[in-house]
């Protein structure tokens, strides 16, 4: 299954940017679908993640209450709703697919590209 990120761009510090990740085949009932996010010089971090069989969703504390994480079982694709944005959250931002309901990068096994969010202050 190939992922393709999409939806990132430049916005200003309080808009909300929705990005997207669409796989290429069915993803399974068993699979956890994540976003992470990586600026420069810093390493991969957690954003969010879901259960694509039960929608369980858990959440990194610096991003709980501002983003939300969604899926869309018909079209394969996922979604990360990101609101109030801040500067801080200007990174690269990956989806990935994986087995377990987790915030570690090594428990995903397949990547997408990336798509660029740039926060202005």
């Amino acid at each position: 299954v190939q992922l393709q990120a999409s939806g990132g761009g430049t916005v200003q510090a309080g808009d909300s940017l929705r990005l997207s990740c669409a796989a290429s085949g069915r993803i399974y009932s068993s699979a956890v679908m994540g976003w992470f996010r990586q600026a420069p010089g810093k390493e991969r971090e957690f954003v969010a993640a879901i259960r694509w069989s039960s929608g369980r969703t858990i959440y990194a504390e610096s991003v709980k209450g501002r983003v939300t994480i969604s899926k869309d079982n018909a079209k394969n694709t996922v979604y990360l709703q990101m609101n109030s944005l801040k500067p801080e959250d200007t990174a690269v931002y990956f989806c990935a697919r994986g087995s377990n309901l987790d915030s570690l990068p090594s428990e995903y096994r397949n990547w997408g590209q990336g798509t660029q969010v740039t926060v202005s202050s």
